[in-house]
């Protein structure tokens, strides 16, 4: 399965995820058809799935245009987002599992962003191999998804299931935030060497207009604040000792960044 990484929006990715044997795709939160199409008719490939994390219209913005173009595919989503998601047709929730092409990805039920978001999580199959998770606006590289629908207490236990994933899990979130993202985090976290090495490479990146998608789950727990809220040094900086104190003290902070 490769995973394609495609550009809409403003600063949206999609993800085609294609099987080249049998030379079909699925996608993964559209937020317009055209990148999509575009992709699919360069590959001759049949779309045959769509992999929605949450009903924000900016991830499902496409849905109804494939649907149109491809009315056989399958439409997947979170069980809680019944009647949210046009065209959904599959309605999923934590522990079930989906498959496309050779793999079989494990459903992470991950609120807080919204009240029904999912992660699909693709393990992988062979030793040297890594995993692949798709998330959404639940974990972004260097921060997270605002709460829209959830609480602090949800969105630390959803990151917390995303977190114990393995350190070498690709990240492909659903937009390039990551450098705003770095800038906040060196106000919560700035003596943290390791985010400050890492805010100098993603600003070399971008200056060469250059995607920081996918992120590593390992860099992310070693500099995004979002999933440090139980180190003493950051619980130090926010005035708080409690995980989840400390979490919500430091989403606050970044929505008024």
């Amino acid at each position: 399965m490769q995973v394609i990484r495609l550009e809409a929006l403003s600063d949206n990715y999609i993800f085609l995820l294609h099987d080249y044997k049998q030379n079909i795709a699925a996608v993964v939160d559209p937020a317009e058809a055209q990148p999509v199409l575009e992709k699919l008719a360069e590959l001759k490939a049949e779309l045959v799935a769509i992999f929605n994390t949450h009903h924000h219209n900016d991830h499902v913005g496409g849905n109804q245009q494939l649907i149109e173009k491809f009315p056989k595919l399958i439409v997947y989503g979170g069980a809680e987002d019944r009647g949210r998601i046009p065209g959904q047709q599959v309605f999923l929730q934590q522990g079930d599992r989906v498959q496309f092409a050779n793999r079989i990805a494990e459903v992470i039920f991950v609120p807080g962003h919204t009240r029904a978001h999912i992660a699909y999580y693709f393990p992988p199959q062979e030793a040297g191999e890594t995993g692949d998770l798709f998330c959404g606006d639940t974990l972004f590289s260097g921060g997270c998804g605002r709460l829209f629908e959830g609480t602090p207490t949800q969105m630390v236990d959803s990151l917390s299931k995303l977190r114990s994933l393995p350190d070498d899990t690709h990240i492909w979130c659903a937009h390039e935030y990551t450098l705003n993202n770095l800038r906040f985090a060196l106000t919560v976290d700035g003596d943290n060497a390791d985010l400050q090495r890492r805010f100098n490479e993603v600003k070399a990146y971008r200056s060469r207009g250059e995607a920081t998608i996918p992120s590593l789950l390992g860099v992310e727990k070693l500099t995004n604040p979002f999933l440090r809220w139980d180190q003493p040094s950051l619980q130090l900086n926010v005035k708080s000792s409690d995980g989840v104190q400390t979490f919500a003290r430091i989403r606050e902070m970044k929505n008024n960044f």
